[in-house]
């Protein structure tokens, strides 16, 4: 490989939320918070460098750069043309959620959701003021399927305004493909639902799978859609604080912004700006290189447990680096599962309980990091995991 993903980056005193909080002792490997314990790629350094060199950090006006940097990566990489005017920036995509759901429901509504699914779902619902509605995903066969039937039962419910989408999908693995998406908009279109497609994920995808922007799929798509992403999790620079809202429809695009002031996270910062161009711009190489990488890992993951664990079953990794493993046969809680696992593995892994109901009996282990890194962790689970 041209690029290095194989050396260890010190993390510890760096004030970073994954390795530096208080829980987090010097032997703890922390395998759980969704960034990556690797560089980003070379280009948004070399950028970031040479903007800090400048020396003045003032309030930033967004350049037509930006704008340029957003459309053509998603037409060349996706087939989605994307006008200047839709796009909306803001300081993440958890910001983006919270404003979408702020703009475009009352409290009480509720807004749908398939699970298990990211955690910050939830708590973007509940500070709105709205109530999750939890649609369970199918499990079989170590891949999660729609359940189209449960899905239209819920949707039906007047009270529903809102699907939030994750595609790819935190934690269940899936690259949902053309065909999912087409239908889940057919439900959302027939129960006047808003699909609100959380597209974080969407370059980080396995070999043999691809990913459709929800709104690619048709112009009725677009539509009814609203699209959130960022380069943020591809390209490990969730520090940076940018993301961007895209959507055609011009009175949810009025009553988003309106949101986005209200919460005050209508403001970015000159390093969001550099990087995000850097990246759209010059990353594409070291992006390419990063999935082979994160396959290799995942490999190596799924190997390990098939030899070693085969009654925890590692579920089919089509995309984002967040292996999902079933636990169910231990009869043992998520919580009591990753609790074993700190004290005596010093592996800190997330509970299937924090995505919600269905996730329950799963744990979470990020594999984005040098190879070592995964080995050792693997090492260090295999005799707990053993013994439950």
């Amino acid at each position: 490989m041209k690029y290095d993903f194989d050396t260890l980056v010190n993390r510890k005193g760096t004030g970073s939320y994954k390795w530096d909080s208080s829980e987090i002792e010097a032997d703890v490997l922390p395998m759980w918070v969704a960034d990556m314990d690797l560089k980003t790629a070379p280009c948004i350094i070399d950028t970031l460098r040479n903007r800090v060199e400048h020396g003045v950090f003032g309030y930033v006006s967004v350049p037509d750069a930006y704008y340029d940097a957003v459309i053509s990566w998603f037409s060349r990489r996706h087939g989605w043309e994307i006008k200047r005017e839709w796009i909306q920036y803001t300081s993440g995509v958890v910001p983006a959620i919270s404003a979408i759901i702020k703009g475009l429901t009352q409290p009480a509504d509720q807004v749908l959701v398939m699970t298990p699914v990211y955690n910050c779902f939830f708590s973007s619902i509940r500070n709105n003021g709205c109530t999750a509605v939890e649609c369970p995903l199918v499990y079989e066969n170590n891949t999660y399927t729609i359940d189209y039937q449960a899905l239209e039962q819920c949707a039906a419910n007047p009270d529903v305004k809102i699907l939030l989408l994750c595609n790819p999908h935190n934690p269940a693995c899936r690259v949902w493909t053309r065909e999912e998406l087409v239908k889940i908009g057919e439900v959302c279109k027939r129960n006047n639902v808003i699909v609100v497609s959380d597209e974080i994920h969407c370059e980080l995808v396995m070999s043999g799978h691809q990913f459709t922007p929800f709104a690619s799929v048709s112009q009725e798509m677009q539509d009814m859609c609203i699209t959130c992403n960022s380069p943020s999790k591809s390209f490990n620079t969730a520090g940076l604080q940018i993301a961007n809202i895209i959507c055609n429809n011009t009175e949810w695009q009025q009553r988003i912004d309106r949101a986005i002031n209200d919460n005050e996270v209508c403001d970015v910062n000159p390093f969001g700006v550099a990087g995000l161009i850097a990246a759209y711009n010059e990353g594409e190489e070291w992006l390419t290189e990063l999935c082979e990488y994160i396959e290799g890992n995942y490999n190596l993951v799924k190997e390990f447990f098939s030899k070693n664990l085969p009654q925890f079953p590692v579920t089919t990794l089509e995309g984002t680096y967040l292996v999902w493993i079933d636990c169910r046969n231990t009869g043992q809680t998520s919580d009591e599962i990753t609790r074993k696992l700190f004290e005596e593995a010093r592996v800190l892994l997330n509970s299937g309980t924090m995505y919600g109901a269905a996730g329950e009996g799963f744990v979470r282990l990020n594999i984005a990091c040098p190879r070592s890194r995964v080995e050792e962790a693997l090492n260090r689970m295999l005799p707990v995991l053993k013994a439950l």
